[in-house]
């Protein structure tokens, strides 16, 4: 509410004390549903899988719960597709339900990404072929009963009778909700509301690994308090951000960051010359944003909860909390701050430049395969910060195309992880990969692919990406950002490469691990992470194209 509004209602209340008039109607909110249907499908879906939990026997919970989020994924798809046919990413696109969401080329091709990278994960998420059957039942990837202690008589009770964690699937889906009006919320408290929304589940599905429990509710902790800071610093930026400019709309900051605001008030003029309300506040929203990207030096949360996480909610988180933190960025930066374009530059300079050489370097030291892929997701964030950096209509798309790459490699390349396993589970350490192109010649070739796009080798995705955004920064002005972005490819194209070399020309260890024969879902997964990698590769104009159309803001 602005101050102006402030200020009318206390001189209308003292009208109504004195003249006594009869009160006006409150007029009731307009919603537009059919331009925000892909989000409702998709946490009406979480709902409903929530009273399956408590409705639906134990026996077909299962069941019911991945063909639910499967269908509801699916109909959210299509109905950005649809919205998109419908000219809302260009001609149609406008602010929607009174203010607080925007429906435009932007927001409908990052919610496409999120839903396609969530329906994907999904699948892994569902996988229970890879672990041996246990007391005569098959097993997923999350702890039987969550809630009862590691190694406990009550967690052992809840093996031997079969008991799987089918909480997760509506989870996901509240998680993908919360990404999905993330990158389009059009006010500050709207975006606040989407990063709970989507960062809740997100702490409790780090916890509920089957195997090293204990690790993976030490990352979920960690995780938890270092959100719950950077959740406060974001709500301490909305709120000096507020106090600033007197509102919490994106258009209203905008206005009067740039000074062309109409009708300024006494209340508003007093706080409008403070530019270290507006600086602080900035400032502070762009870190709990960073923090969400995985950004040095907010990226101290990434190793340990990609290790300690199940590995398919690691494979999510990278993909899809990328591409929704980043289309929130880009909002923040380009419809709110373009006024602060001198200010906010050089910060996001030093921060891509830390954040593409030190997740580079840090990666050479990593004898995880897990770790090494959290470090190889930090580089990755400085490479789509040059595009971000760019403040032109080709930055923006560049980023949009890079995530949408980025985010299928990722699934993909932990979705191979699951599969490479040992009595403990599965076998991350880099030492057990020794010899797998001879043990296992397809996934080791599967698993090379996502590496090589990963390091940007031509004719994957990640060439296509990579070169999209650096055009991108080097036409915006950020020539040096782009030296320094090659190098750092340059340092992580040896670990990738040291990775291959590991698989294919090492002798395999007699005690070595086995690679699990996944269930068709895993290899789909898998399949459609290969498939974009050298689809977006070779033949990467069309949605280079379709990244350039839906690449304008609506304001």
């Amino acid at each position: 509410m602005s101050a102006t509004a402030v200020h009318s209602l206390w001189t209308t209340n003292g009208l109504w004390a004195t003249a006594a008039e009869p009160v006006t109607k409150i007029d009731s909110p307009q919603i537009e549903y059919s331009l925000i249907a892909p989000t409702l499908i998709v946490i009406g879906a979480a709902i409903l899988g929530i009273l399956v939990e408590a409705f639906v026997p134990r026996v077909a919970r299962y069941y019911v719960q991945v063909f639910l989020s499967v269908v509801a994924l699916v109909a959210a798809f299509a109905a950005v597709v649809a919205l998109a046919a419908g000219g809302h990413g260009t001609t149609e696109s406008g602010i929607v339900a009174m203010g607080a969401l925007a429906v435009d080329g932007p927001a409908l091709f990052l919610q496409g990404t999120i839903l396609l990278s969530g329906l994907v994960a999904i699948f892994t998420f569902a996988e229970r072929r890879l672990d041996p059957e246990a007391h005569g039942n098959r097993v997923d990837s999350f702890a039987a009963q969550a809630a009862s202690v590691p190694g406990s008589d009550s967690e052992q009770a809840a093996v031997r009778a079969g008991f799987t964690t089918t909480e997760v699937f509506p989870l996901a889906l509240f998680a993908i909700g919360g990404m999905l009006v993330f990158p389009s919320a059009n006010d500050l408290l709207t975006l606040f509301i989407a990063l709970e929304v989507f960062s809740l589940p997100l702490y409790l599905l780090c916890a509920l690994a089957r195997r090293k429990r204990l690790m993976s509710q030490e990352a979920a902790v960690k995780y938890f308090l270092l959100g719950a800071f950077s959740s406060a610093f974001l709500l301490f930026g909305i709120a000096l951000l507020y106090g600033y400019a007197g509102t919490v709309s994106y258009a209203g900051i905008a206005d009067v960051v740039d000074g062309t605001v109409q009708n300024v008030n006494p209340a508003l003029a007093g706080t409008m010359g403070n530019d270290a309300l507006l600086l602080v506040g900035a400032a502070l929203i762009l870190m709990g944003l960073l923090f969400k990207v995985g950004a040095v030096p907010f990226h101290m949360w990434t190793p340990d909860v990609y290790q300690g996480a199940p590995t398919p909610v690691t494979g999510f988180m990278a993909a899809a909390t990328k591409v929704a933190a980043f289309g929130a960025l880009l909002r923040l930066l380009y419809v709110v701050l373009p006024g602060l374009r001198w200010d906010w530059r050089p910060v996001m300079w030093g921060v891509a430049i830390a954040t593409m050489l030190l997740g580079a370097i840090v990666a050479i030291t990593q004898t995880d395969i897990k770790r090494l892929l959290a470090y190889s997701s930090i580089a990755h964030a400085g490479f789509i910060l040059a595009g971000v950096i760019a403040t032109t209509p080709d930055g923006i798309s560049s980023v949009l195309f890079y995530l949408g790459a980025y985010s299928f490699v990722t699934i993909g390349a932990f979705a191979v992880v699951t599969l490479v396993r040992d009595a403990g589970g599965e076998a991350t350490h880099l030492s057990k990969w020794a010899g797998l192109g001879r043990r296992s010649p397809l996934v080791a070739a599967v698993f090379a692919v996502f590496l090589l796009a990963f390091a940007g080798i031509p004719l994957t995705s990640g060439f296509a990406g990579k070169f999209a955004v650096f055009k991108a920064a080097a036409e915006g002005g950020a020539g040096a950002l782009v030296v320094v972005g090659v190098i750092s490819s340059a340092i992580a194209a040896f670990f990738y490469i040291r990775v291959i070399v590991l698989m294919f020309f090492s002798e395999p260890k007699p005690e070595g691990p086995t690679v699990a024969v996944p269930s068709p879902l895993t290899m789909t997964a898998i399949g459609v992470g290969v498939a974009v990698t050298l689809v977006l590769g070779v033949a990467p104009q069309y949605f280079l194209d379709l990244a350039n159309q839906a690449s304008v803001f609506v304001r």
